[in-house]
């Protein structure tokens, strides 16, 4: 009897030593969470649109409630999903941005005020500038004549390598210049001599509050390779060419990777090319299709790749159309037949 009350005992202690080794099926919640997930194409891993999907915590991407990675080394990383229902995205610095803008490349005087006006009228809210496009002025005259609380505008504006020299002096020449209070967002407008110097200045100003998030424009993968190691703050963008006859998509996800945003300047070809991409018959079809035209479909295909559009106009209905990027969506196979337009054809020597 004694051996048989011993065979039970160790019987139960063996089903209960199973149970406690149970994998829960539950969240803490006592439910299985449903997340909001970015759909991602086959082509270069870039975002079209959400998709709402059940995971169980051990199956989910999220590392936490503020969307973030854990990458590889334990590092942490921000989510680059675009949000396609607010039109933003969240930087690496723990700001908001626009994923849509307006570019000021050429635009001047009265044309770059009146244009940014009527930009900020269509609902625009991220413009870019440069110390090099010699419209400072006129930019931070339109956002402080706009009405718009500054804090839902994110001006963008750069360092020409010949300012890095004397960076510091070269910030508060672009803050005076502006005059918006502080700069959103300032990158280097290219390599140069004195680079990560003068992206320390930078990295100093936002320590003092006066800049609040700091990138790049025109790196790539090489480049990035040796300038990153020497700086402090990891850029929360880089600013390159991208358009459907140049479109990056060595360089795209590499970025993306390591948990920077992309902007692709030059959406529709740029100078002297944007006649010959808006009339490219893939192109022209697939906005047929849509009833979109054919700038509204490239600047969406770049969207959903997850790059950021700043296309430039001084035309308040090009502008307009610009914006008008949300209520359609390109389908996997219409991605790759743009994606296939890819000629490695830069057209700016950056």
């Amino acid at each position: 009897m004694k051996r048989l009350t011993d065979m039970l005992a160790v019987l139960l202690l063996a089903v209960m030593l199973s149970a406690c080794g149970k994998e829960p099926e539950e969240t803490h919640a006592g439910q299985t969470e449903k997340l909001e997930l970015t759909e991602q194409t086959e082509t270069s891993g870039a975002a079209t649109g959400t998709l709402s999907v059940d995971a169980k915590p051990e199956e989910s991407s999220m590392a936490d409630a503020e969307d973030t990675q854990q990458k590889g080394d334990g590092s942490v990383i921000n989510d680059i999903t675009f949000n396609f229902e607010t039109k933003t995205v969240m930087l690496n610095s723990g700001y908001e941005m626009p994923i849509f803008g307006l570019g000021t490349y050429s635009l001047t005087g009265k044309t770059c005020v009146d244009s940014v006006t009527a930009a900020l009228n269509s609902g625009v809210r991220l413009i870019d500038t440069a110390y090099m496009y010699h419209n400072e002025e006129s930019v931070g005259e339109a956002v402080r004549n706009s009405g718009i609380p500054r804090e839902e505008i994110f001006v963008i504006t750069k360092l020409y390598p010949n300012q890095f020299a004397h960076a510091e002096a070269a910030i508060e020449e672009a803050l005076e210049k502006l005059d918006i209070g502080y700069i959103d967002m300032m990158l280097l407008h290219h390599p140069g001599t004195g680079d990560a110097d003068a992206y320390h200045a930078i990295e100093k100003a936002v320590e003092e509050g006066k800049i609040r998030s700091v990138g790049l424009s025109n790196w790539y993968v090489k480049e990035l390779e040796e300038f990153l190691p020497q700086v402090n703050i990891t850029p929360a963008l880089v600013q390159n060419e991208i358009h459907p006859y140049y479109q990056e998509n060595d360089v795209i996800p590499y970025i993306q990777g390591l948990g920077i945003v992309v902007q692709g300047w030059y959406p529709l070809g740029g100078r002297g090319h944007t006649a010959e991409l808006l009339g490219n018959e893939v192109i022209s079809e697939i906005a047929q299709a849509h009833g979109k035209s054919s700038a509204q479909v490239i600047l969406r295909w770049n969207l959903q790749k997850g790059v950021v559009v700043i296309p430039g106009s001084s035309n308040p209905d090009h502008i307009k159309e610009n914006t008008e990027l949300f209520d359609f969506e390109l389908t996997k196979e219409e991605m790759e037949r743009i994606n296939a337009l890819d000629r490695g054809e830069k057209h700016d020597w950056y």
